[in-house]
């Protein structure tokens, strides 16, 4: 029975993380379309 809990609680883990990670990706997804809107100049970027 304690196996059966823990791996629920690994699952939700797993699936927490999971979620965490899509917002992440979106949030990055959204800031690179940000970006392109106003893209930097050359002097900007560092090269």
């Amino acid at each position: 029975m304690a196996a059966e809990k823990d791996e629920m609680t690994r699952e939700e883990r797993l699936a927490a993380k999971l979620r965490e990670n899509l917002r992440r990706r979106k949030a990055q997804g959204r800031e690179m379309r940000e970006s392109d809107a106003h893209p930097l100049s050359k002097d900007d970027a560092g090269s």
